[in-house]
């Protein structure tokens, strides 16, 4: 569970993070106007470009109707509708929901030569997209850390403040989940 809180700092930093705290296997980043509390997995996916293990994550074969946001400012980036099984244990979706709120660099890490995704606004680690997805829906697939992602289920839209994200999703999507 992540627990994320606002409060107000005295001075702007210019650095990501004013400082950090490691307690029992939490970490607490304070950063510009936010306290971010975390576990292990999720600093090590978005901060130092882990990846989590396959079919032993939160989100590899969820099947609700609903959004996922990005785990350190709740930015909006991928919905269900545009996720499916590519069976590598990960979440897979076509496209995110705005590709203004990523983005792609080369990653040349682990002798490999892939594509990494990050998120735009907080700069976390999320995944890599590849040309293997569904070509009827462009090819792509974007393989996504669920420790860089917080699920936000349609039924909680609203009262969670992506109440405008509603409209994206068909009835019959809502109900067939």
């Amino acid at each position: 569970m992540v627990f994320c809180h606002s409060i107000t700092m005295e001075h702007e930093s210019s650095f990501p993070f004013a400082f950090m705290i490691q307690w029992d296997g939490v970490i607490i980043m304070f950063q510009r106007k936010k306290v971010h509390v975390e576990n292990a997995m999720q600093y090590y996916v978005t901060r130092e470009n882990g990846t989590e293990p396959p079919f032993q994550n939160a989100y590899w074969d969820n099947k609700k109707p609903g959004i996922y946001v990005d785990v350190y400012d709740g930015t909006p980036l991928f919905a269900s509708f545009d996720q499916f099984d590519a069976g590598c244990g990960w979440p897979s979706f076509t496209k995110p929901l705005s590709t203004q709120e990523i983005k792609v660099q080369e990653d040349y890490s682990h002798g490999m030569s892939r594509t990494e995704v990050r998120s735009q606004s907080s700069d976390a680690h999320l995944g890599h997209v590849f040309d293997d997805g569904p070509e009827e829906q462009g090819g792509l697939r974007y393989c996504i850390n669920s420790a860089s992602l917080r699920f936000i289920p349609y039924s909680e839209l609203d009262e969670q403040g992506y109440g405008a994200y509603r409209h994206f999703f068909k009835i019959e999507e809502v109900h067939r989940k």
